[in-house]
């Protein structure tokens, strides 16, 4: 048979590496071409993919220009969205305290001190009776009860409005309303039985004297507490709304600052990149973006805390005090009814005494002290005082507002309310030792009179002194949080307009580098 020939194949040497696989998927653009790495004993390792590939980001210089746009205008979407929040939440909250806490507050002690004053006028007209030399005084008590009933129906009805949608106020409000027409009528009884029998002062008709104890025992049971009731609740519900405030302004900070750096910090970034690709050192409009942006920052963070300031001021500064005066001046009417009622009803003499006393302590505690030694532990505490400030030996009202000295000409004020209060006090004294001598008509008469160096004319003074004290912490609050309201929302709107405007700066900033790769 012919021989066939037999081509053999030689045999690839083991050392020797096959020839690379060209029928894979193709390199990306611009990607260099990299032999495998093999191993020692000649077996292929698979290259590592680079680390922006592994962490899902783009691999190219515009998809990374883009992804770091993206991140920039997502941060000026948080950082518009934290100013516009605070802006809404800081107005929302100036427009609660100035229409609605702080008026409800003002309101109540309103009530409390019309009230008071109401119930000493009427023992007032009772305890003159109808003697002639006295007539000008009694038309006096009659004419400002009848204003301050108008003020109490006042009071209730813009408290009644107020407590709307809230059932413990609605409940509060409603029954002061109801109690204070069973005032009016045990009022209207006595003055009318003490005007048909037309006794002489001191005189009371035991009719007359009846349905006025039926009054002031309403009064002073259930009509004033419920206005401290009203007090308390609507000073609570203010405190909460500013303390809450204050937490709020304190997040928005924190959210405003994480942000702005977060902007800042991509700005940044892109400016650095952008330098490093392009060799260009600065881009423009990066870079007034993140000037911007640092403006932004700053003057956000001053106005939070500029707001958180006002309230401050407006709240525990002023209005604390505000509270606290008011409450003092309702009080001190009240204990000056209780001369009234000490002149007027002398089978419980010593009652009225001590319930006048008791409303002192509440003006200016001191401990351990009576009737019998107020005065002289008064005027030992003052002295310690004028001495070193911060040897405070009394408390109630009085203590409170002295804790609390802030403004301009407030302690001199403070201090002169203390000295006309002591005058008033020792003239009490003068009443009742004209009333235990058997001068009944004459503590009467000095009791109501306004002529210098007698008792109404020191309660007056001292009404004064309490009346501009309040005056310069309502100033004061009313300046704070007009000054807080002021820009509280057109501020955070037009600092959130710069962020936009920063956005539009960093799209613009990065077109033309962009385009080069089209």
């Amino acid at each position: 048979m012919p021989e066939t020939s037999v081509t053999k194949q030689r045999p690839t040497a083991p050392h020797q590496a096959s020839a690379p696989d060209l029928t894979g998927p193709p390199r990306p653009a611009g990607e260099q071409h990299r032999e495998p790495r093999v191993s020692p004993r000649g077996i292929r390792v698979p290259r590592r993919r680079p680390r922006a590939l592994r962490l899902g980001l783009p691999a190219t210089v515009p998809g990374r220009l883009k992804l770091l746009r993206g991140a920039a205008l997502a941060a000026s979407a948080l950082l518009i969205a934290a100013l516009v929040a605070t802006g809404l939440l800081t107005h929302a909250s100036w427009s609660d305290i100035r229409g609605r806490s702080a008026p409800q507050v003002t309101s109540a002690t309103g009530l409390y001190f019309a009230l008071g004053d109401m119930d000493a006028q009427l023992a007032n007209q009772l305890m003159l009776g109808a003697t002639p030399s006295l007539a000008a005084d009694r038309r006096t008590a009659a004419r400002v009860y009848a204003q301050r009933r108008t003020e109490a129906a006042t009071r209730l009805r813009d408290l009644a409005e107020a407590a709307q949608g809230d059932p413990a106020a609605e409940k509060t409000v409603a029954q002061a309303i109801a109690d204070f027409g069973s005032y009016e009528e045990g009022a209207a009884r006595a003055l009318l039985l003490s005007d048909q029998t037309a006794r002489p002062a001191g005189k009371t008709d035991p009719g007359a004297l009846a349905a006025y104890r039926y009054a002031t025992q309403l009064m002073r049971t259930r009509l004033l507490p419920e206005a401290d009731r009203l007090v308390t609740a609507n000073n609570n519900a203010f405190d909460a709304t500013a303390s809450a405030t204050t937490d709020q302004l304190s997040s928005a900070r924190v959210a405003v600052l994480a942000a702005g750096i977060l902007l800042l910090t991509l700005l940044v970034t892109l400016q650095l990149f952008l330098t490093a690709r392009f060799r260009r050192i600065v881009n423009p409009p990066l870079a007034a973006a993140s000037l911007i942006a640092l403006g932004v920052l700053i003057t956000a963070t001053v106005q939070i805390s500029g707001q958180q300031q006002h309230l401050r001021v407006a709240r525990h500064d002023a209005f604390d005090s505000v509270v606290a005066l008011t409450r003092a001046r309702a009080v001190a009417y009240d204990a000056n009814a209780d001369e009234s009622r000490y002149l007027l009803d002398q089978p419980h003499a010593a009652e009225h005494q001590q319930d006048f006393f008791a409303k002192s302590q509440q003006l200016m505690r001191l401990p351990s002290a009576t009737l019998t030694d107020y005065d002289a532990r008064s005027a030992a505490a003052m002295d310690a005082y004028r001495a070193d400030h911060t040897d405070l030996r009394f408390t109630g009202f009085f203590g409170d507002e002295f804790r609390n000295i802030t403004f301009s000409g407030e302690r001199q004020a403070a201090e002169n309310v203390i000295a006309s209060y002591r005058t008033y006090q020792q003239d009490d004294r003068h009443l009742r030792a004209l009333a235990s001598s058997g001068h009944l008509t004459e503590a009467i008469q000095y009791c109501v009179s306004y002529r210098t160096g007698e008792s109404n004319w020191a309660f007056g003074q001292y009404d004064t002194a309490l009346r501009k004290l309040i005056s310069i912490n309502t100033t004061a609050y009313e300046q704070a949080a007009a000054e807080g309201a002021d820009n509280s929302l057109s501020l955070p709107l037009g600092l959130a307009s710069a962020a936009a405007a920063i956005a539009a700066l960093a799209v613009l900033g990065l077109r033309p580098r962009l385009t080069e790769f089209r």
